[in-house]
């Protein structure tokens, strides 16, 4: 080689190794910023291999747009400065486009999108996400304080996209959590990745509009988003009856965990759907749910479920019926469809042709349900069939000896036998394990291994008299006081035989407890026109105390307990045990308990208490009445209470419509009298109690006498309506639309 070409040589390789020096360094280059400026214009110049790095602190009223155009080997990133201190607070979101982007650290708290969206994979509807990621982010409770106004906290469009290690934590108003969209070409097929995700815990909504996952929409059903969905962790997900709502083509989930979820994994829409190696735990909680299956060539295979004890569409396994030539947003019929070689341990309500009536009559067909296994002592008849299962080939299936089987053939009794392996699973013999070949019963992932790892999991919420007691000495707003300082948890303990007056406005801000201990009950007496309200994030319970009506102002609308009058996104409860409420008649339309639209009660109880002499309602609880499904309280319990001489109603519960989202509200009625309730002239609906649209009502051993009657208006979702042991003296026959409940030993005396 001549020293021209040494020279030559020299100088290139020189070159390019400055080049790739060069490069090394834009692949490392790091820009921290410290306000939307500074990360405007950072953004506007990142380079393949840029960090763009946020400064710790709180970043409030900001709307991030992330755009740029990363490579495989050198996306561009958008970090905190450290994971745990980058807060975006206020009205605030984050859209991201382009190439081989990436998303860490951030956490999204105190306030809502002033948008649609969260964090969008998406700047505008044409400029998407592709083969990017965010990773080891939070939304905390960054829900919009109007509980029915719609956002979604993370919707995923374009291609390659991978959504893992987040928490996703409380959203209280509708909406979906995460959404995967499919409304453009450039969306479908899109391959994207959803794992190691910490879904935390969302309330009851009590309307259509709460799913945790939803994949598509009923529009592109048929479209294929082929969207893989593993090891993520659903805690206490109880937003409405679809917890996952799949309504596209190709999905798979995976070794996801379902822990007391009041919903199920549902195939809503779409085909060629993988669920497999799920594990659902209900530990025995009411109206927790599995997996419902719907349409053609769905595979659900080696899952795994326990304590679940929903029923109806909320059962564990649920096999429903479709819609002949049904149209794009009902339920197509279950086709050539494998339901094998899942465990299902002291389950309820595996329902087959689930929802059978004069529209959906087309029953499954080509359907194998084979080699699955049935322990259960709890319930002797799991199996509810609700149209011809002959459509569906029953193979190799073992239930226990105690089970009634739906049919002959397919199933073979066995011995019951569990055993409880480390992970708390109950769990058969080896043996009927490999018949059915299911290996390695473990859960494919635990809580503390999924979301940012930075971030912690949602604990159990706060209870009644969890915390300290503080005794409050009788006097002039003495309780408010004390009210102010409480924190949640803590009870308020009252002087026994003492009075206490209220002149001002008591607010509820958080859990509390106001109580006295057995013996003569202090009473409480208010010169406003509402003892206690209810604010957001509040919840009351009154125990052992007598309420008067005697100084409250003279007018009309006035109550014990009110909710806030604007719209609360946290659910509340109300709990009355042992109190005496009377003289509530200084004026008409006096109220126990009044409240006021988008408020939700998860639970309201009165218990071994008497009301006398009060001339509004006990209980409206009938304020959403756009017969949209919504309603004001999931469950209410009466129990050994007495109601003398009430004008009005003691409950009126309301859910109309037709939705069938939603299974509530649940009504329970036992051991109580109902003297003189509901003859006053302005209780328009001429009723004692009145219950419209509720799912699952029990009335159990009361009396009536001298009141106007009860009122049921049934409608849709199959309601559960139990009248048993009750007596109505001088009290006219049961008003209803239609004879779909059912009475036992009811007495008519005049």
């Amino acid at each position: 080689m001549n020293a021209e070409k040494i020279f030559t040589l020299t100088i290139y390789t020189i070159l390019l190794t400055s080049i790739l020096l060069s490069c090394g360094e834009n692949a490392n280059h790091s820009t921290t910023v410290k306000n939307i400026t500074e990360l405007n214009e950072a953004i506007q110049k990142a380079q393949p291999g840029e960090v763009i790095t946020l400064a710790n602190g709180v970043w409030k009223d900001i709307e991030i747009v992330f755009s740029g155009k990363g490579t495989k080997e050198a996306p561009i990133r958008l970090i905190a400065e450290e994971f745990g201190k980058v807060f975006i607070e206020g009205q605030s979101n984050l859209s991201l486009s382009g190439e081989y982007l990436e998303v860490s650290g951030l956490i999204f708290r105190n306030g809502f999108t002033p948008s649609s969206e969260v964090i969008s994979f998406r700047t505008s509807e044409k400029e998407l996400a592709n083969h990017s990621r965010v990773s080891d982010c939070v939304i905390d409770d960054f829900s919009n304080i109007e509980r029915y106004d719609v956002d979604t906290w993370v919707a995923i469009y374009g291609r390659n996209n991978r959504f893992d290690h987040n928490s996703m934590i409380n959203k209280r108003n509708k909406g979906v959590t995460l959404a995967v969209r499919l409304n453009t070409e450039e969306s479908q097929e899109n391959n994207h990745i959803i794992e190691y995700n910490y879904f935390g815990p969302r309330q009851v909504l009590a309307s259509n509009g709460g799913e945790t996952l939803r994949i598509g929409t009923s529009h592109y059903s048929l479209t294929n988003s082929i969207t893989l969905v593993q090891f993520n962790y659903f805690d206490r997900c109880s937003g409405e009856l679809e917890i996952i709502s799949n309504k596209s083509c190709k999905n798979t989930f995976k070794g996801n965990v379902f822990y007391q979820c009041k919903g199920t994994l549902t195939m809503r829409h779409g085909k060629y759907t993988l669920v497999e190696g799920n594990y659902f735990l209900g530990g025995g909680k009411p109206n927790t749910g599995g997996i419902r299956v719907i349409n053609e060539y769905q595979i659900v295979r080696n899952n795994y479920m326990q304590g679940l004890t929903g029923y109806r569409f909320r059962g564990p396994l649920v096999i429903m019926n479709g819609v002949p030539n049904s149209p794009a947003n009902r339920y197509n019929q279950v086709i050539d469809s494998k339901i094998e070689g899942n465990i299902l341990v002291n389950c309820d309500n595996v329902q087959l042709c689930a929802g059978s009536d004069e529209e959906r009559s087309a029953v499954p067909i080509g359907t194998t349900f084979a080699s699955n296994i049935f322990m259960s002592k709890m319930n002797r008849k799991p199996f509810v069939v609700y149209d011809d299962i002959s459509g569906i080939a029953f193979q190799n299936n073992f239930i226990n000896e105690e089970i009634t089987p739906p049919l002959d053939n397919g199933f073979k009794q066995v011995s019951f036998e569990l055993t409880k392996n480390e992970n708390g699973l109950n769990l058969p013999s080896s043996e009927l394990l490999k018949e059915i070949d299911f290996t390695n019963p473990k859960l494919p992932i635990s809580k503390e291994e999924v979301g940012a790892s930075f971030y912690p999991k949602a604990g159990n919420e706060v209870t009644f008299g969890s915390q300290k007691e503080i005794l409050v000495v009788a006097g002039t707003n003495t309780i408010l006081d004390a009210v102010a300082q409480s924190k949640p948890g803590d009870v308020l303990l009252l002087e026994n035989g003492k009075e206490y007056l209220l002149t001002k406005d008591v607010l509820i801000p958080h859990v509390l407890t106001i109580k006295a201990k057995r013996g003569e009950k202090p009473m409480i007496l208010s010169g406003k026109s509402a003892f206690f309200k209810i604010e957001n994030g509040g919840s009351l319970s009154l125990e052992n105390l007598e309420f008067n009506g005697s100084q409250s102002p003279d007018q009309p609308g006035n109550s014990v307990v009110s909710t806030s009058k604007y719209a609360m996104n946290k659910n509340y409860k109300f709990f009355v045990r042992n109190c005496e409420i009377s003289d509530l008649d200084v004026n008409h339309s006096f109220d126990f308990l009044r409240i006021y639209r988008s408020t939700m009660a998860d639970s309201v109880l009165i218990e071994n208490s008497d009301f006398k002499n009060i001339t509004g309602n006990i209980l409206s609880m009938a304020r959403e009445t756009d017969d949209l499904g919504m309603y004001n309280v999931e469950r209410l319990i009466i129990s050994e209470s007495r109601f003398e001489k009430i004008g009005g109603m003691v409950a009126y519960i309301y859910r109309g419509g037709t939705d069938e989202s939603t299974f509530g509200p649940i009504v329970r009625l036992k051991n109580s009298e109902f003297i003189e309730v509901g003859n006053d002239k302005r209780n328009k609906a001429a009723a004692s109690l009145k219950f419209h649209g509720v799912q699952n009502l029990l009335i159990t051993d009361c009396k009536w006498k001298k009141s106007a009657p009860l009122n049921l208006h049934l409608t849709n979702g199959e309601p559960i309506s139990n009248i048993h042991n009750c007596t109505f003296e001088n009290t006219g026959e049961i008003v209803h639309n239609r004879k779909a409940f059912n009475t036992e030993n009811i007495q008519l005396v005049n």
